[in-house]
């Protein structure tokens, strides 16, 4: 009799013990602001789903330059909170629990998508995320692919579409152009039929050229405001003297958007020109739109690096040299697809 009730026991507390360990997860954490040093990685609890939301067990996170601001403190001081924080916002895996009322997502599906800034935690075995802000990742399309897309996708459409209002014939000038940002902005103005002139040091030339930029200048060679005039829109990803030097280029009535510091008001009323900068908000029909374009060869996302999430600090010291050519991706979980996936082979 003790023998049995033991045994039952036994077999009760298996499944218990598995479903704790299931609710623990690896992730990357900073307890305070600071260098990469301070990125650590910690064994946590897991996040819970809930109404309207999925579960994504992370094969791949996204660096993004936001990732650094943050954890440095700087402008991004307090928000969304003080740390401990877990830092990233891309991220690409498989649903692992969905929440009640979700609708177009199932267990099993794998998606990839960016957390809402005021949420970070893409360095992480799992997140938590709104159903409505994530897309189904393209079949062929690695993790490692999907994961470097959403916010440099989403920002490259809202800057040139949402504000720029950027349409077929015009001209562009993109700043940065062989960046994560700048390498997706260059490809989505070039399909709308936009004329591009993309700045970038002379080693870039081949790479943007490839991606199909009308006009290459080399920064280091030459001031881009002595062979680029009347443009109706710039990309700015540089910001500081760069965006000074911008207004100038523009035609009346043009429009200069800043990922970085915004525009001078005084320098804009005396050009006869306009200025914005804005934040990337998540959108999950914008990337499905990207998914279909990824998919079938249209755009091309180009990886320098891959690093496991132990190397997070080594990311972001790498990515803040800023002479990265594409992005950088962290990786949790082996790929079942290639990395070259409908992706730009990597340098």
């Amino acid at each position: 009799m003790i023998r049995k009730l033991l045994l039952g026991l036994i077999l009760l507390l298996v499944p218990l013990g598995a479903q704790a360990d299931a609710q623990r997860m690896e992730a990357v954490r900073y307890a305070r602001y600071g260098s990469p040093d301070v990125l650590k990685v910690v064994n946590v609890r897991a996040p819970n789903v809930r109404k309207g939301f999925v579960r994504v067990r992370v094969h791949a996170a996204g660096v993004n330059t936001i990732d650094s601001k943050m954890r440095q403190g700087g402008p991004f001081t307090g928000f969304p909170y003080p740390p401990p924080i877990i830092p990233g916002y891309d991220f690409s895996g498989v649903i692992d629990a969905v929440g009640k009322d979700v609708k177009g997502f199932s267990v099993g599906d794998a998606v990839f998508g960016m957390l809402p800034l005021t949420t970070p935690g893409a360095y992480a075995e799992y997140v938590v995320v709104d159903a409505r802000v994530i897309a189904h990742k393209p079949e062929g399309v690695s993790h490692t692919i999907a994961a470097a897309l959403p916010m440099p996708a989403l920002t490259a459409a809202q800057a040139l579409f949402g504000t720029a209002k950027l349409k077929a014939g015009q001209t562009i000038l993109i700043h940065g152009a062989a960046g994560g940002v700048g390498h997706i902005a260059l490809q989505m103005a070039k399909a709308s039929g936009a004329r591009v002139i993309a700045t970038g040091s002379s080693g870039r030339r081949d790479f943007l050229i490839g991606l199909g930029a009308d006009q290459f200048v080399d920064y280091t060679a030459q001031p881009f405001e002595q062979v680029v005039r009347d443009v109706d829109a710039v990309l700015d990803t540089v910001g500081g003297d760069t965006l000074k030097r911008s207004y100038g280029v523009l035609k009346p009535g043009g429009i200069v958007v800043s990922l970085v510091d915004e525009p001078d008001n005084g320098e804009l009323r005396r050009r006869s020109v306009r200025g914005e900068t804005i934040l990337v908000e998540p959108n999950g029909q914008t990337l499905e739109v990207v998914a279909r374009e990824l998919a079938a060869g249209r755009l091309r996302v180009a990886i320098e690096q891959v690093f496991p999430l132990a190397a997070a600090a080594t990311a972001h010291r790498r990515n803040e040299t800023r002479r990265v050519q594409g992005r950088l991706v962290l990786s949790l979980l082996p790929d079942e697809a290639s990395d070259e996936a409908g992706g730009a082979p990597r340098p």
